[in-house]
């Protein structure tokens, strides 16, 4: 990967890799059941996967996929089944290993393997058959013969195992002479010198178990990942334009007849609801959005809450942690942040209020800033509902404007605003006729 972060934590269709298996095995094992062997950045790792319920096993020296399998022995149980997943395989889906684990349970063999069938085989180890179609052997290319070569079956490295049967014979995997690394692959053969049948589950679609090595297969990833996102989608019941120009994340939740125009982001945990209308160019992050929303072209929503039926943008910035409220317009470059905004108020054009709780039915003029920042503290504003803030007025915190009152357009407002009263807090304006040609003096 020519990087500093280990291999799983990299991202793609907006989780990290070993998220994505961890999410397809929850399908069908158990968090409790399952141990995550974790050995360079293991720390990052565990804190990543720490509230997901499954265990770990720490592979202090990397020795080889038999070794990472063999240090699970103290989490295992001794009976059912065992299945064995890679953490740089984002796109397995739940459906195939539930039919991995069918398989086995109906196979009788003592294993049961993934395979899949490549045009182009390079690289990957070689399925060699028995004649009763079982699996005989799995053959590395640098140890295949040239016939071996020429088998497009390979081994994607994914197995559902006989639990007693992994534990009684993983001990007999022998160290690779050349690399001294203990493979997993060897306990084909060993189970089947030792009487027991392996099968497989051959895979229609390969690209299930693209393993992440490089960039470049980081972004293939990606990009299937969220192709299969959004076709979900609209198979529910969700509209979008242009789905290969939108990037939905894979823990995104969306309801029936909303409408996803181009070019946006849908991302991280962001939940939003049905009847909603999102507009080109938007990018959604951790945000959760109620029926009935309108979020126009070209909007930043992050970490906010906004109610049914209320109208953002063009334009509009959401910053973080804001609320707002049914009903509510925030119009074209407005900025909220850390800000409540009340049940059908309105800031329409170019405002910012930040630390602030806004009431019901507020009407914020064009140009309206809450200096909530004096240098060293941030302060709250106070706007009560009904208010009326006119056009280009400055509000300094701490201030409040209480319910009903008015403030004239172009106030610096630093003093609490009573109840049902008109603040103008500005200069009289002074006109001095011939003043400009006395400057100027004779033409």
């Amino acid at each position: 990967m020519k990087s500093r972060k280990a291999k799983v934590l990299h991202e793609a269709g907006g989780q990290a890799l070993v998220e994505h298996v961890l999410d397809a095995a929850s399908a069908s094992i158990p968090a409790a059941s399952t141990t995550v062997v974790v050995g360079h950045q293991a720390a990052e790792v565990k804190a990543l996967l720490g509230t997901r319920g499954c265990r770990f096993a720490i592979q202090t020296e990397q020795r080889g996929t038999g070794h990472a399998v063999a240090i699970c022995r103290d989490n295992a149980g001794e009976d059912g089944l065992t299945v064995i997943l890679y953490g740089d395989c984002p796109l397995l889906t739940p459906a195939t290993i539930s039919r991995l684990v069918a398989s086995q349970q109906s196979s009788g063999a003592a294993a049961t393997l993934i395979t899949t069938l490549l045009d182009q085989p390079t690289g990957y180890g070689r399925i060699v058959r028995a004649e009763d179609g079982s699996v005989l052997s799995i053959v590395e290319e640098k140890a295949a013969s040239e016939q071996q070569k020429k088998i497009s079956e390979i081994n994607s490295g994914f197995y559902c195992i006989q639990t007693a049967l992994l534990w009684k014979h993983i001990g007999e995997i022998q160290p690779n002479p050349a690399s001294g690394e203990i493979y997993l692959t060897d306990l084909v053969e060993i189970l089947r010198a030792a009487g027991h049948t392996v099968a497989a589950l051959v895979l229609d679609d390969p690209n299930e178990i693209l393993g992440i090595n490089q960039r470049l297969e980081l972004a293939e990833a990606d990009r299937i990942l969220r192709r299969r996102k959004t076709r979900q989608l609209m198979l529910d019941g969700v509209t979008i334009l242009q789905p290969e120009t939108v990037a939905i994340d894979a823990g995104v939740e969306i309801g029936q007849d909303t409408t996803i125009a181009p070019f946006t982001q849908i991302l991280g945990r962001t939940r939003i609801g049905s009847d909603c209308r999102i507009g080109a160019g938007s990018v959604i992050r951790d945000s959760t959005i109620a029926d009935g929303v309108s979020i126009g072209e070209y909007c930043l929503v992050g970490t906010s809450i906004v109610d049914s039926g209320a109208q953002i943008g063009p334009f509009s910035r959401l910053r973080q942690d804001n609320h707002v409220e049914q009903g509510a317009h925030i119009g074209n470059f407005v900025e909220l942040k850390k800000t409540r905004f009340g049940a059908g108020s309105k800031a329409m054009h170019l405002a910012y209020l930040g630390d602030s709780e806004i009431g019901a039915g507020v009407n914020v003029g064009a140009g309206t800033i809450t200096c909530n920042y004096d240098g060293v503290n941030k302060h709250p504003t106070v706007i009560g509902d009904g208010a009326f803030v006119g056009s280009n007025s400055t509000l300094v915190a701490p201030v409040k404007i209480e319910a009903n009152s008015y403030v004239a357009a172009g106030s610096v407002v630093t003093e609490t605003v009573p109840a049902d009263s008109l603040a103008i807090a500005r200069s009289r304006q002074t006109n001095k006729p011939g003043w400009v040609s006395k400057r100027k003096g004779p033409c």
